[in-house]
Order: C-alpha cells, then structure tokens, then sequence
C-alpha cells in the first residue's frame, strides 16, 4: 500500500475547480449533449470538472419532482436520465484528451431509503430507539444514514470507489458530508485509492484534519460568508484582515483551502452570487481567485447566471455570452502561469500591503522564486485612495489588465473607483 502524500496531488498545483449540475446543464441534461460544451470548458481553462452525483436518485419519500442528488440508490450506475456508465466513460476519455481532469460527487454517509442496501444489508444502517432506519438529521426524510461503526460498511464504500476509479478512470472524489464519517475512513480510502492512480480528494468540511493522509483540499466558508458581509455594508476590510490571518497563516501546509463565492448549494437556497454579492462580484472574485487557496466555480457564473437553480426541479442554465466569462478566462490562465498564485504549498506567500489612508482598500503580494502579484482591492461603493507599502514592493510590473507597464515603489499613490480592483504582476518564468 503507497505512503500517504504529505502534500495534495502534483497535477493539481495551478488548476481551477468547475462544479458540473448536470441536469440543469443543458435541455436534455444528458452526458451526451454536455459533451457539446467541452470546447467552451477548454477555452475558459478550467483543470478539474467536478460533477454533482450521477447516480440513480431514489423514489421512495423523493423531494419535489426529480429528488436530491445526494438520495443515491444505486452506488454502481448511472441515472438513466443522464446516459449510462459506457457514455461517462467516454466523456471522461475526452475530457482527458484536452487536458483537463474529472472527480465526481460521492455521497457515503447516507444511501436513498430504496436503496437495494436496505434489502440486502441491513446491519449497514444506524437505527432509532424503535430499531428502525433513521435518517441523519429529521430535515433529511429521503435518506437513510450507515453506520460506519461496522467494518463492512468500509468495505463495501471504498470497493464502490475503486470501482469508479478502475472503471470509468475518474481522477478522483467530492466527498458530501464528509465530516459526518470517521476520519479512518477517509484515511483508509485514501490509501487504497491511491493505490489504483493518484487521486485529487475534495472534502465538503473546513476541519483541518481532514487533510492529514485524507483529502487533498476543504471547504473554506469564513472567506465566502465575510465576502458577502462586506457586499451587505455589515464588514469591511478591516474584518476580512483580520480572518485572513487565521485563514491562511493558520492554514496547514499540506492541503488546499477551496475558494468560491457559489455552489450548487449557495445558489439554491442563499441566492446566486449577483444576488449577494452585486456590484462587488468582479472584485470578490479577483480575491478569491488571487488567494492561496484553489479557486472553484459553479456552472452558470461565467454566463452572468442571476437565478436560484432549483435543486429538486429541471431548472436549465440560460447560457449567454457575459462579461464574467472573460474575467474567469484571465484570472485561470494568470494563475496557471504565475508560479506565485498556485495553490497552497506549491505557491507563494501572502503577504498584506499596508494601504495608510487606503479605507476599505485590501492589497497583498504573493512570491515564490522570483515570481510576483500585487492585487489591489476596493471593496466598498466609494472611491478610495491608497498608499501602497511593503517590503519588496519597488520594481517594474505588467499590468495584467491593461497590458502596460507600471514602476511600483514604496508609498506608490493609488486612486480606485468604487468596486475597482488591479493586479500587477512579475513574470520571471
């Protein structure tokens, strides 16, 4: 059995996450004709394409008309509405053929309440007082939960996973709920998985102990809930510096933070990103894309989607030509380029930029081998001025907006407009 990596998986240093619903995805929500949109992927740039569970959703206690991804009834197929297990096995074949990798939604705390586990297993299940199923949580009535208390219930969940790996060569695993089962078992499906290819782990969980010999990568919600408190006028940056200290500085140096201002689950019940975030969401997404975690976007945000996707209905995505296409394009690719921006221990250092008079100004440098970025933040409806002042500062930039180059020195003056954002950057290969 490999040694457990002390660091998230090489391929992954410099790459952006998509997360793929693939039923509101296109009309028919089929593999076959999310295949058409594979270019576009491609020309965005994005590394890994994560998609939502693809297997058969249970009927029994089914939440509104199609049900909850996350209801499995089946471990070992595909929902027939999307395709079947031989049509993902050729996409993922081309989506590796442009250089971009796949994980998929896995969801082992809990199976659908028709699930043929129920049937043939049913030890694998935690019961009530009464020694009924049970689900998780009351609000979960369409699930029944496993009890991962029993040896077998591992088993039968990494043989599931590694099925998945060897059968349809995924490159690895979202874990739902992931915090809700033992570390041992992430910890020994881990192993095992790496024992087939080398996997890319994403936990739904911002415990950092999640990533010793688990996952490559955890949630970061304080990042995302402070961005949108800034957006509501209830913060400022004052309140964000002073997270980022403990969010990065305090963050393990071997594994990633995850980065995002939407999900599936954000978009549906909290409002998508224009919603919340308004007239700052080009200069939220330059942080969160500029910070040391790996950035995440959810299908729809680069065609300026501006509705709540409903999650137990066919909601398709209205996909247009948006201004968040470009911005996405540029972010990713400066991110693939600039050693300083890759992802946790492969890139540089944060180091904050004092602004003096800067307000609600948010400027910080990452470094790494001779590589810099200078990102410079108005995160306020105001003008701003700013003062920029650091060690390391002074030198020549492009600026990667504008393409011209600027002399950056200590005390260098700044005016931003309201919402304005700069990134100043140092290629040295």
């Amino acid at each position: 059995m490999p040694k457990t990596r002390d660091i998230p998986v090489e391929w992954s240093k410099n790459l952006t996450i998509y997360e793929v619903n693939l039923r509101q995805f296109t009309a028919s929500g089929s593999i076959k004709e999310f295949e058409g949109h594979l270019p576009r992927l491609k020309e965005l740039g994005v590394g890994i394409l994560w998609f939502m569970p693809l297997h058969p959703i249970g009927e029994v206690n089914r939440k509104g008309e199609l049900g909850s991804y996350y209801s499995v009834k089946d471990y070992f197929s595909v929902d027939p509405i999307y395709g079947n297990l031989n049509e993902f096995r050729r996409l993922v074949a081309k989506i590796h053929n442009l250089g971009m990798f796949v994980i998929i939604d896995w969801v082992a705390n809990h199976t659908s309440c028709d699930n043929s586990l129920t049937v043939t297993n049913p030890e694998f299940y935690t019961l009530d007082e009464e020694g009924r199923f049970r689900s998780p949580i009351p609000e979960w009535g369409d699930v029944l939960d496993l009890d991962y208390n029993r040896p077998e219930v591992h088993r039968f969940m990494i043989d599931a996973m590694k099925y998945w790996l060897t059968e349809t060569d995924i490159d690895g695993f979202r874990c739902d709920m992931a915090k809700l089962i033992p570390l041992e078992f992430w910890q020994s499906a881990r192993k095992e998985l790496d024992g087939v290819k080398p996997v890319f782990m994403l936990a739904e969980a911002d415990n950092h102990e999640m990533l010793n010999g688990a996952f490559d990568s955890v949630y970061n919600w304080n990042i995302y809930h402070t961005m949108n408190s800034i957006a509501r006028g209830e913060s400022s940056v004052w309140n964000l510096t002073s997270m980022l200290n403990n969010e990065i500085f305090g963050f393990p140096a071997n594994g990633y933070q995850m980065l995002f201002n939407s999900n599936h689950d954000e978009n549906a019940w909290n409002g998508s990103e224009l919603e919340r975030l308004h007239f700052g969401l080009e200069a939220f997404t330059v942080l969160y894309f500029s910070l040391t975690g790996i950035p995440m976007i959810y299908n729809g945000q680069e065609a300026g989607n501006q509705k709540r996707l409903k999650f137990f209905e066919k909601d398709q995505i209205e996909w247009k030509v948006d201004k968040m296409f470009a911005l996405y394009q540029s972010l990713i690719s400066l991110k693939k380029r600039n050693r300083a921006l890759w992802s946790g221990p492969y890139g540089g250092v944060f180091r904050r930029i004092e602004t003096k008079n800067g307000g609600n100004v948010m400027a910080y440098m990452r470094e790494l081998a001779g590589n810099k970025v200078v990102v410079v933040l108005n995160l306020s409806g105001q003008e701003q001025f700013a003062h920029l002042s650091v060690d390391n500062l002074p030198g020549y930039y492009n600026d990667f907006f504008t393409g011209k180059q600027v002399e950056l020195y200590d005390n260098f003056y700044l005016s931003l407009e309201p919402w304005a954002y700069r990134i100043f950057e140092f290629y040295a290969g």
